[in-house]
């Protein structure tokens, strides 16, 4: 299996496309994005920028928002910032408040402008994402793979509903908390805001806009599919959470609206949304359900169970996951890949 960096060097094999994109995420998957201990590499924001097929944005255009100056939803903002990741001595040694505040202001301005066109109908019709599916990796058979394309640490509570004028009644998105959690990593590992700010505006509008609309639907329906993903991979586990009330809209909150990104240590966070981004984020449940089976011993001995994740240990929850894919059902799995849309 060639290396990331080989891919990238030798670019799409025969100017194929599709094939480039398999071949990385291959890679990715196999032989992992080159980076130090601490998560820094040279290469993961273009790498994640290419998977979310994030277009290159003009610096001006993103300063541009800026200049605009507070957004509706500024105060929530300011008021989430200072939480993010605060007990993480690596992001807190990269990413200011201020810099965070900026990226989110800009997001929250860019999705009142696009639900405003689309409100007022100026809006273009949608493109179509780059398809992908657990079929990608050829080793691996996607159970929805006939015709199914993907369109393409601080606190995170369930508060719902976002600034108003951000996300209306009529289903845009905007600005909600924990959306600060969710642009913590891109902080981290772009070069600049734009890249972030790029990245992280690609990421919610198409691979996960039902997370940040006003009633959080798609968390809503990821949480309860975690509970069915459970119950068909561990019966046993989930019948004995189940009994002592332990249902994931419980414990899982977080973690279906940050992708994990609320687990310590980032490092592994970094190396877990190389996954996701790779072979798609709709792949969180199956995480999640994977670190519920790694700690199954010590909740079904407790009495009281309350899942605990931390730390997060990347590669091991991906193996799980990589498995756990392979045994859901085919309207199940379209379940998910629908469930955030």
């Amino acid at each position: 299996m060639a290396s990331v960096d080989a891919v990238l060097a030798q670019g799409p094999p025969a100017h194929s496309l599709a094939a480039g994109l398999s071949a990385l995420r291959s890679s990715v998957l196999h032989s992992g994005v080159p980076s130090t201990s601490d998560g820094t590499s040279d290469s993961r924001i273009y790498i994640w920028l290419t998977l979310l097929n994030a277009t290159p944005l003009r610096t001006d255009a993103y300063l541009d928002l800026v200049r605009q100056g507070a957004s509706p939803a500024y105060a929530k903002i300011r008021n989430d910032t200072f939480r993010t990741l605060t007990t993480d001595p690596l992001y807190r040694r990269k990413v200011t408040e201020n810099s965070l505040t900026r990226v989110l202001n800009a997001i929250a301005w860019k999705l009142h402008d696009a639900n405003e066109a689309r409100v007022n109908g100026w809006m273009s019709p949608p493109t179509l994402g780059v398809p992908r599916s657990l079929a990608d990796a050829g080793e691996w058979h996607s159970p929805a793979s006939g015709g199914t394309s993907r369109h393409t640490r601080g606190s995170v509570t369930g508060t719902e509903g976002s600034e108003a004028g951000d996300a209306g009644a009529g289903g845009g998105v905007g600005y909600v908390q924990g959306m600060n959690v969710m642009a913590a990593p891109f902080m981290y590992v772009a070069k600049s805001e734009a890249e972030a700010f790029a990245g992280f505006e690609k990421f919610i509008t198409v691979e996960c806009p039902a997370y940040v609309r006003g009633s959080m639907e798609g968390v809503h329906k990821g949480l309860a599919l975690v509970d069915r993903l459970l119950e068909l991979l561990d019966p046993q586990l989930s019948a004995h959470l189940l009994s002592k009330g332990m249902k994931a809209e419980i414990y899982g909150f977080a973690s279906v609206l940050t992708m994990c990104a609320c687990t310590p240590p980032l490092p592994e966070v970094l190396l877990l949304w190389d996954f996701l981004f790779a072979y798609g984020s709709h792949l969180n449940l199956l995480c999640i359900v994977a670190q519920l089976v790694m700690v199954r011993d010590q909740l079904l001995s407790s009495a009281s169970p309350k899942p605990n994740f931390t730390p997060l240990r990347a590669k091991k929850v991906i193996e799980y996951t990589v498995d756990f894919a392979r045994r859901v059902p085919v309207d199940l799995y379209r379940e998910m890949l629908a469930h955030a849309k």
